[in-house]
């Protein structure tokens, strides 16, 4: 019961623009140096920046650590994930 609730809150920290602490996460969708997608339960959230690098995750707890420069963080809403989640993603890395 208490991961439940854990799994439910959604919170984000960002340090210095350098690094990023989140909670709340269900899945990393995608990353790469420049960019890091994150199904979280209010939403996507679409980080932006240079050297980016998922340094901590753990989906049972739903806490995501990236460190590296962020230019911007995106929320976005889920839509249609599972049948439309290729154009949506392709969408996000534009």
């Amino acid at each position: 019961m208490e991961q439940n609730s854990i799994s439910k809150s959604h919170k984000l920290t960002l340090d210095n623009r350098k690094r990023t602490c989140l909670t709340g996460v269900k899945d990393v969708v995608a990353f790469d140096v420049n960019q890091v997608l994150l199904e979280c339960t209010l939403g996507m959230v679409l980080i932006k920046g240079a050297d980016l690098k998922v340094t901590r995750l753990s989906l049972e707890k739903g806490e995501v650590d990236v460190d590296g420069h962020v230019d911007s963080v995106t929320y976005s809403e889920v839509k249609a994930y599972g049948e439309k989640g290729k154009s949506f993603i392709k969408r996000m890395f534009k």
